[in-house]
């Protein structure tokens, strides 16, 4: 059924007046198009980070009326990277995580694929990553999906990264959990330097994750909360930390 031009008006308006109430996307910086066509909402632009471009997907989804979403939406690079240097940077991150040591990796390049690593005999797991313009793909398949979230989160940390399409799959299947968010979360932010991760405590529930606890100042407190967003599988971050007098 095709939607009414009021029904198409209703729909960006309300979407519109989403993204206008939440303080962490700033639409007249980085402004989002938006199209409706047979109930799928189309999202476009770059948005100032992950958490906005998370949240403006967060929000969109919760407007009735709409039954699918378009993800067109990237984020501004803290470095402005060509192609082939971000591809270089994610193969060295993944190359260097001990806990994908036992993974093949190979680098697709202009249809050409190469191997960089083979993996451990009688290893399974294989990532293939390629880059266009600024979207990392990361496609085959992990044995963990703790692997599978770390590596999204080391795409995710290149500074010239504008999205992170996270296509692995995990052989064999595994259960997801709100326990198996959490840990992933936790590794992260123990991972990354500029975070101290013994100051924070972690919660997930139904994919919600909640930070609480001390950081030294207002840039360690968005990395924590953009180093959960970059897992996998989260749905909402709820950052509680605050900042040590």
């Amino acid at each position: 059924m095709r939607e009414t031009m009021s029904e198409r008006e209703r729909i960006l308006k309300e979407v519109g007046a989403a993204f206008e109430h939440e303080p962490s996307i700033n639409l007249h910086r980085y402004p989002i198009h938006m199209e409706w066509s047979d109930e799928v909402l189309t999202l476009e632009g770059e948005a100032e980070n992950i958490a906005a471009k998370k949240l403006a997907m967060e929000l969109a989804a919760a407007i009735p009326g709409i039954r699918g979403i378009v993800d067109r939406l990237h984020v501004v690079p803290a470095t402005q990277m060509g192609d082939g240097a971000i591809l270089d940077a994610v193969r060295n991150m993944l190359m260097q995580e001990p806990a994908l040591q036992h993974c093949t990796l190979r680098v697709k390049a202009k249809e050409r694929v190469e191997t960089v690593r083979e993996g451990y005999p009688g290893s399974k797991g294989a990532i293939e990553i390629s880059v266009n313009n600024g979207v990392v793909l990361l496609d085959d398949h992990v044995p963990s999906l703790l692997q599978k979230r770390l590596a999204g989160v080391l795409a995710w940390w290149v500074p010239g990264s504008r999205d992170v399409i996270n296509g692995l799959g995990v052989e064999p299947p595994e259960e997801d959990s709100d326990e198996e968010i959490t840990d992933a979360v936790r590794i992260v932010l123990e991972k990354n330097p500029l975070v101290n991760a013994d100051q924070i405590t972690v919660s997930t529930r139904q994919a919600v994750v909640t930070l609480e606890g001390l950081v030294l100042n207002q840039a360690q407190k968005h990395l924590a909360e953009f180093d959960a967003w970059y897992v996998f599988g989260v749905d909402k971050v709820v950052n509680h930390l605050k900042i040590r007098e």
